[in-house]
């Protein structure tokens, strides 16, 4: 996929384009699937992303979890995994020191207050945005666009 996804980085740089990537690791390279949010993964995921030419990468919000047998062995991350906003800090790093822009996915649909606190967390770790589709349009349209304004509110503090 990384031959792909260079060719069509080059495609879309000579067309004038943008290039976003959904940097979502899969497969049995991965030691559980458990895995596919780990902090060293996800970071790992970015870091590629950005390598193969990505301006935009959308990952899925690091767990408090060191998948990849040798980050354990060498300790790496571990003083990353106190909450969200410091991961997300982490991520960030492997996104060319921030120089990328970082979207997090929303997941599974949650409650209002659940959804709020990752927003605020995600936002604190310097997070450029959050995925929320799912968790909006699922909703009565009243409470979903109230739940957008909330999300926006967060992002515009400060």
């Amino acid at each position: 996929m990384y031959h792909q996804l260079r060719n069509l980085v080059a495609d879309a740089r000579k067309a004038g384009l943008i290039v976003v990537v959904w940097a979502y690791p899969r497969g049995s390279g991965l030691p559980s699937k458990e895995a596919e949010t780990a902090l060293d993964v996800v970071a790992y995921a970015v870091h590629i992303a950005c390598q193969l030419g990505a301006h935009i990468i959308k990952c899925k919000p690091p767990s408090a979890l060191i998948s990849l047998p040798e980050n354990v062995k060498r300790n790496l991350y571990s003083q990353c995994l106190e909450n969200l906003s410091t991961r997300v800090k982490a991520v960030l790093e492997a996104a060319f020191s921030g120089r990328r822009i970082v979207i997090f996915s929303g997941g599974e649909k949650k409650a209002t207050h659940e959804i709020l606190e990752e927003v605020r967390e995600l936002k604190k770790g310097g997070a450029f945005g959050s995925i929320v589709g799912r968790n909006a349009f699922q909703r009565p349209f009243k409470e979903g666009v109230e739940l957008l304004h909330e999300i926006e509110d967060i992002y515009l503090e400060g």
